[in-house]
């Protein structure tokens, strides 16, 4: 794997929060890659907001390479028609299940459609190239996806009810789940959009496919908003022993995990809001 040099940066794009008031936040993620002459885009929120946010940045969607979707929910795709607009053909790295149907359970019973919206599917499918990844895959220059995360630990779920069916009759474990890793010199950078895989099951993947590399710094969503004692233990256990060197809890964390992990892991948590650069 070629480790990317010094002329990397991330920006948050879209963020449950924001820096400032001439920003916009919404429920979902995305980031914005720059790897040397590369721009991939990782996720795109879930409106047409992350187009607003990134005119304000300066950023310009329309030189987009790559754009890469860590799931097929709602908030991590809903952006896909208004990115595609402005970026005419373009790769996007998916794996098969996004495309899929997916709800989530409401407290009455009933169902809920959480899926990628139809206009963004139509777009996908009519607009992009679309790169099947079910397995590990090279998105660009010292950047990759997991594809399919293997599933071990006894302590992680999918972080909630989601079902294949409105019904909510056959759940959904989102095979789809996968977060995209970078080489850089200091070791690798983890994005997450959910980590509906489990965070310490994705973490674990990740070093076996790289054993010679360490996770130096973790940004994204890890869905422990509901984590109970238990899974948080286990979470923050298993994470010490990495000897992860900065994290960045976005997103689907919830404040609780968040605090946990800040109290756990002092002077090496973040926060990153829409507008936050990263140098990598």
């Amino acid at each position: 794997m070629k480790a990317t040099g010094n002329n990397a940066r991330l920006t948050v794009l879209v963020e449950n929060t924001a820096r400032d008031d001439t920003l916009s936040a919404e429920h979902g993620l995305a980031f914005w890659l720059e790897l040397g002459p590369q721009r991939v885009l990782f996720d795109t929120g879930q409106s047409d907001m992350l187009c607003e946010n990134a005119d304000r940045l300066g950023i310009d969607l329309a030189a987009t390479d790559a754009i890469v979707l860590s799931h097929g929910h709602y908030d991590h795709t809903g952006g896909l028609a208004a990115v595609l607009a402005k970026t005419g053909r373009v790769k996007a790295f998916a794996h098969p299940a996004a495309l899929e149907a997916k709800y989530a359970r409401n407290t009455d019973g009933t169902g809920r459609d959480i899926g990628m919206p139809a206009r963004c599917k139509d777009a996908l499918q009519e607009t992009a190239d679309i790169i099947l990844t079910e397995q590990p895959t090279q998105v660009a220059d010292g950047l990759y996806l997991t594809g399919t995360v293997p599933r071990h630990t006894d302590f992680e779920d999918t972080g909630g009810p989601f079902f294949k069916d409105p019904q909510c009759r056959r759940p959904d474990a989102l095979p789809d789940d996968q977060a995209a890793f970078l080489d850089t010199p200091r070791g690798l950078l983890v994005l997450l959009g959910c980590a509906h895989a489990g965070i310490v099951n994705t973490l674990r993947y990740i070093s076996a496919l790289q054993p010679k590399r360490p996770i130096h710094t973790l940004i994204g969503g890890t869905h422990l908003v509901g984590a109970g004692r238990n899974r948080m233990d286990k979470t923050v256990a298993a994470l010490r022993k990495m000897q992860i060197q900065r994290l960045m809890p976005l997103h689907c964390t919830g404040a609780p995990a968040a605090a946990r992990l800040g109290k756990a892991f002092l002077g090496r948590v973040s926060s990153c809001p829409v507008g936050t650069v990263i140098e990598l």
